[in-house]
Formats: structure tokens, C-alpha cells, sequence
């Protein structure tokens, strides 16, 4: 199996990186460019292989999708121009793509089959394929459609109000496009806020949608209409770089035009309550567009914390890199509520807990999150795995940093389905 050497005992790091475009932001831009009548163009749109499955599927759709090195640009129809698909959609690794795109089949009168790759394979659907039934969507799949492949035929939907058992930001946004076609007022309960992407880029494109308590609410029959978006940085990625910047010593970095939307500023909120050196420079923005800004992070002293409840919704996909960060805090570390982490690329809480013992962290696996112990110096001497999952082996890439021995990183490719040029950027920063 193919490995890289990663590099280790980094002595500093320094310099400004500008993060590339949000994954679940440039998702939504193809699939609301595809379903609306009239050209969008998106700029600083991610190129990593999970966003291109999703332009992938919508040009089988009959969507007219051009790329050019800055800018994707889609010929919109409207959802009455979406086509039976002749061949099978292949999602790659991305849930995003098949969870959010079974909203709109489902309310499309043709018939669609979903594939992806081994580990979407393992990923459950019924969160999404059972409300979707509950609207009139016909879908069948593996034990009773928990399981790819999976086969849509759509249309006749009727709104309902349906409360979300887990908050789930893509089982949301799946019935929120679902709802756009569906006959009457569809709600959507949370029980806890989940990020409001899809909320913000159903206004963008002059639709209407309304939020009261934990209630998201859309009424059927909308059309919405070509717009330009530009794609924040994905604070997801930056958050590899705002960790390394914390626990590399003798290190200040500055991370560009990063997203600043307050269901995902999560990870923020815990470094600095665990005493991170850290600057936000907010940006100018309009109302319902994505918040940006700069993040300036140093080299810190910090302590452990406790994380759970309605932080989790707003930083499940950091909780990675936010394990390392704990190895490096005086103090333990409770993370706690992440069921949701088991059903991720990977089984996170097994994952992250396996692979950074094997650096020499103290790290516990619980039934619901994980408890780190540190401060724990970290060793390296062995070979670790992203087991295909991007944000393990970008993580695995930032506590090498802090090893004194030799670290060999096995499936390094899967890093780019949301960070293409991490280790360029990573490379660049040393002094």
C-alpha cells in the first residue's frame, strides 16, 4: 500500500494561507444553479472530487454545467428541466451529494438509481429516505433503503411536518428541497440548530423560507432564479491550519476569507475557551449572505474543556482535529453527545481514537464522543491511516507535525475530496 513520509518536528509555522471554498456551500450552489431557471455563476467554487461528483450527477440530470479554472457556471431550467437520468448517478464518497440530491429526485415525476463508493455504501440513508416517503416519494434500496444502491421515482409530494430525530443539517436540507415541490406548507423540527446553508441559499436565489424557533418552514410551488454566489473558505478546512497554528511552536497564521456562519463557528468557540492566541477580523457582508472574515491564530497555552450538547451540531465535522487539539491542553478533555461521528467517512470516535494512540496520545473512545488527557507528548515510530476519510488523514497531518519520529500516512488521496492542495499549503507555512 502506498504511504508518505509526513513531516514531522515542524519548528514553526508562519505565513497566511488562503482556504479554498466551502464543501457544503459549493455543493449547494450546483444543486440550486441546476434547479433554477436562468444562469448562475459561482465563484471560488471547490474543486475536490466530492463537489465534482455533484456536477457530475446533475450534467446526467441534462443540467448544462461549465468550469473554468475560478468559476463553474450553470445553465438553470428549473426542476421542470431536469431529465431522466440514462445512466446511474455516482456519488463518489460524498453524503452531501446523495442525500441532498434524493430531496429533489424526489419530487421529479422519472425514475433514478444512486450509487457510490464502498464507504457510501456503509453510510445510512433511512434518515432521509423515510421523511421522504412521508412526502410520496417512491424509494427503494438495500434493507428497505438504508443501504445504496438506491432507486427514486418521484413526484405528488404533499408537505408535512417532520421532526428530525438527530439534528442533521443534510437530512434538512433534503427536505427542504423536497418541500420546494411538494403541495402545501412542509416544516421541519430541530432539536438542535444545525448549519443554515441551505436556508441562506434558498433566499439568494429569491425563494422564501422561514424560520420560527426550531421550526424551518417552505411552502411548495417556488421557482427560483439564476444568481451569482461566491463561496466562502471552508472553515472545516481551516481549522487543520487554525489547530497547527495553536499547537506548532513559535507559529502565527493567518487564514483568508474564511466562512464565519455562526452554525459553524463552533470550532472557534472552543479554542478559545480552551485559551487559544486568537483574532477574528470580520468582514463586511449583506444580509443572508455567507459572514466572512480572517482568522489569526498563534501558538498557545491551553486547557482542557468540556464539549457537548448544542455545540456539537456546529462542529461535528472539526471534532478530528479538535481530539488532537486536546492532546496538547493541560487537563482532560469531554467530548460528549457525537453519536453522529459513527456514521461520518468513517466511524470517527473509533477512528480518531485508534490512530492517535498509536501516536501516543491518552484518548478513550465512549459510547457517544471520546476523553482526551493531556498535556501528552506525541511520539510517532509508526504508520497511520485515513481509512479514506479526508478529515482523519489531514489531522494525522498535523499531529506528525508535533512527533519527534518518523510518521507514515497510508491512503493520503482521500484528502482530496475537500483539500486538493493541502499539503502545498501545510508545506508553505514552514519557516
Amino acid at each position: 500500500m502506498k504511504q508518505k513520509k509526513l513531516m514531522t518536528q515542524i519548528p514553526a509555522l508562519n505565513g497566511e494561507v488562503i482556504i479554498p471554498g466551502d464543501k457544503s456551500i459549493s455543493h449547494r450552489s450546483i444543486m440550486f444553479g441546476a434547479i433554477a431557471e436562468g444562469r448562475t455563476v459561482v465563484s471560488n467554487f471547490l474543486m475536490g472530487e466530492d463537489c465534482l461528483s455533484t456536477i457530475s450527477c446533475f450534467k446526467k440530470l441534462g443540467v448544462e454545467i461549465e468550469q473554468t479554472k475560478h468559476e463553474v457556471i450553470i445553465n438553470g431550467k428549473g426542476l421542470n428541466g431536469l431529465k431522466e437520468p440514462s445512466e446511474i448517478l455516482n456519488v463518489g464518497n460524498s453524503g452531501t451529494t446523495i442525500r441532498l440530491i434524493l430531496g429533489i429526485l424526489s419530487g421529479r415525476p422519472f425514475h433514478s438509481v444512486l450509487i457510490g463508493d464502498e464507504s457510501i455504501g456503509k453510510r445510512p440513508m433511512t434518515r432521509v429516505t423515510n421523511p421522504l416517503r412521508q412526502l410520496g416519494a417512491t424509494i427503494h434500496g438495500r434493507r428497505n433503503a438504508e443501504f445504496t444502491p438506491l432507486s427514486v421515482t418521484g413526484g405528488n409530494l404533499t408537505g408535512t411536518t417532520y421532526k428530525l430525530p438527530v439534528a442533521s443539517a443534510q437530512v434538512k436540507s433534503a427536505l427542504l428541497f423536497a418541500g420546494l415541490q411538494a403541495e402545501g406548507k412542509t416544516t421541519i423540527l430541530e432539536p438542535e440548530k444545525t448549519r443554515d446553508h441551505t436556508e441562506r441559499m434558498i433566499r439568494t436565489f429569491g425563494g422564501k423560507v422561514t424560520e420560527e424557533n426550531d421550526a424551518v418552514i417552505i411552502e411548495g410551488g417556488q421557482s427560483l432564479r439564476g444568481t451569482n454566489i461566491h463561496v466562502p473558505g471552508d472553515i472545516s478546512s481551516a481549522a487543520f491550519f487554525m489547530v497547527a497554528g495553536a499547537i506548532v511552536p513559535n507559529s502565527e497564521i493567518k487564514l483568508k476569507n474564511v466562512g464565519l456562519n455562526h452554525t459553524r463557528t463552533g470550532i472557534i468557540d472552543v479554542m478559545k475557551q480552551m485559551g487559544a492566541d486568537m483574532e477574528i477580523i470580520p468582514a463586511f457582508t449583506k444580509e443572508d449572505e455567507e459572514p466572512i472574515g480572517d482568522i489569526i491564530i498563534r501558538t498557545s497555552s491551553l486547557k482542557g474543556t468540556t464539549i457537548s450538547g448544542a455545540l456539537i451540531p456546529r462542529l461535528i465535522d472539526e471534532i478530528p482535529i479538535i481530539a488532537l487539539l486536546a492532546t496538547q491542553a493541560e487537563g482532560r478533555t469531554v467530548i460528549k453527545d457525537a453519536e453522529e461521528l459513527k456514521v461520518k467517512e468513517t466511524n470517527r470516535i473509533d477512528t480518531v481514537v485508534n490512530e492517535l494512540s498509536q501516536l501516543g496520545a491518552d484518548i478513550e473512545a465512549t459510547p457517544d464522543g471520546m476523553i482526551v488527557t493531556g498535556k501528552k507528548e506525541l511520539k510517532g515510530g509508526s504508520a497511520v491511516s485515513s481509512h479514506g476519510d479526508h478529515r482523519i488523514g489531514m489531522m494525522l497531518a498535523i499531529a506528525a507535525a508535533i512527533c519527534d519520529e518518523e510518521v507514515l500516512l497510508e491512503n493520503e488521496e482521500a484528502i482530496s475530496v475537500s483539500y486538493p492542495n493541502f499539503f502545498t499549503h501545510l508545506e508553505n507555512l514552514i519557516d
